[in-house]
């Protein structure tokens, strides 16, 4: 058998060693032949074992000009395949800072250095929206976007596009999961006393029915969601169903100004559609409510949009989760109480409900979660008026 390298007499009169083998076939099944050049037949022979090997084994990297970009939208493509559109939305959203900082390279010259530079990056100036740009993006948002790209990663290592991920071991600095920890510490639900302040100073309001709907545990998209005829039952002792949900989807194929748009679906999983037993001040005031939107239709006419919902303007125009925020801070500063997330008032109502005897299995499905150490690991907090009733019960053992 003929040795497969040959010696090559160059121009300039000196001797180079080259060989061509076949590699792996390509995807399509077509043959990929490969062919390399080398100063000595040594670093040859030993070049053409290397590739032999890999083929054999399926290891083999194959040489690619791919660009991180272009893996990114190879992996986006695949892993919206079957989601919903704003599951899809939230994978886009996470890999936009890789694109940012990583697109333009080329994937097989991507180093762990580049990734961890990559994090960094992120905690101190990666921002783009959202918030002052430049800015330092949060912990979750860069854990999400490093594990989109470790996943993306392996699929070009199921390619053998690259030899290893190189984002495997890259994890964010201890310091960035204090300082988070430090942040997350600052920012607690609103406790018992809170809660019975704002309902008190906003009793009056339009939307006084509406706060009483995110402070029962209801999630902004499920508030916004609700609709009167489908959801709500307001006879008897009455009920309130969640099975749908308005969210604010971004979306980058739309013109600029205009790429928020609103996606109607049902929750994500099915504990999260549940039947609510009405609180008797929520009926009240949903009644109440109901009869104002009356009154406003009438005196609209035909400007008023039959929309259905029950979270509507004067106009009958249903609010997006954006501007039920921005009313539920309004409402939160005229009532000179401490200003929380709406998900935060979502907490202090399971805390409350958890501290004060209700069963887990009930706080649980109440909350729409199907697992019940999730809600007891980031819904529940112990507030202080818990913590009072806990040193009450000591007393009580401490003076037997």
């Amino acid at each position: 058998m003929s040795d497969p390298i040959t010696k090559v007499l160059l121009k300039n009169g000196s001797t180079r060693y080259r060989f061509i083998t076949d590699g792996p076939r390509r995807p399509n099944g077509t043959r990929r032949q490969i062919r390399k050049t080398f100063d000595t037949k040594k670093e040859a022979r030993a070049e053409l074992v290397r590739i032999r090997h890999q083929s054999t084994t399926g290891t083999f990297v194959v040489p690619s000009k791919i660009t991180v970009d272009e893996l990114l939208d190879l992996w986006l493509k695949s892993a919206i395949r079957g989601v919903e559109e704003a599951t899809a939305s939230n994978y886009d959203n996470a890999i936009r800072p890789a694109r940012l900082f990583l697109g333009e390279k080329r994937l097989q010259l991507l180093t762990e250095e580049d990734v961890e530079a990559f994090v960094d990056w992120m905690l101190t100036r990666g921002r783009q929206r959202g918030g002052k740009p430049g800015t330092g993006l949060s912990l979750r948002s860069v854990r999400l976007a490093l594990g989109r790209l470790r996943s993306a990663l392996n699929l070009a290592v199921r390619r053998n596009w690259v030899a290893r991920n190189v984002a495997d071991h890259v994890r964010v600095s201890r310091d960035a999961v204090r300082i988070a920890a430090q942040q997350d510490a600052k920012r607690r639900p609103w406790d018992e006393s809170e809660v019975k302040a704002f309902i008190e100073a906003i009793k009056d309001d339009r939307l006084f029915g509406v706060m009483l709907l995110t402070l029962i545990a209801e999630r902004p998209a499920e508030v916004c969601g609700t609709r009167w005829d489908e959801d709500v039952d307001l006879t008897g002792a009455g009920t309130i169903a969640v099975g749908n949900t308005r969210t604010i989807v971004y979306d980058r194929s739309l013109p600029k100004g205009s790429r928020n748009k609103v996606v109607e679906k049902d929750p994500k999983t099915q504990n999260g559609e549940r039947v609510l037993p009405l609180p008797k001040p929520l009926q009240v005031a949903l009644v109440t409510f109901r009869a104002r939107q009356a009154k406003e239709k009438l005196a609209a006419g035909a400007a008023y949009e039959e929309s259905g919902y029950v979270v509507v303007d004067e106009l009958g125009r249903p609010f997006k989760t954006d501007k039920l925020r921005r009313e539920a801070h309004r409402l939160m500063v005229q009532a000179g109480v401490r200003k929380v997330r709406l998900y935060d008032a979502r907490h202090a109502c399971l805390s409350w409900m958890a501290n004060n005897g209700v069963p887990d299995t009930v706080v649980s499905a109440w909350a729409g979660h199907a697992d019940l150490s999730f809600t007891k690991r980031f819904y529940v907090h112990p507030d202080p008026q818990s913590l009072r009733a806990g040193s009450d019960k000591l007393g009580e053992l401490l003076a037997s």
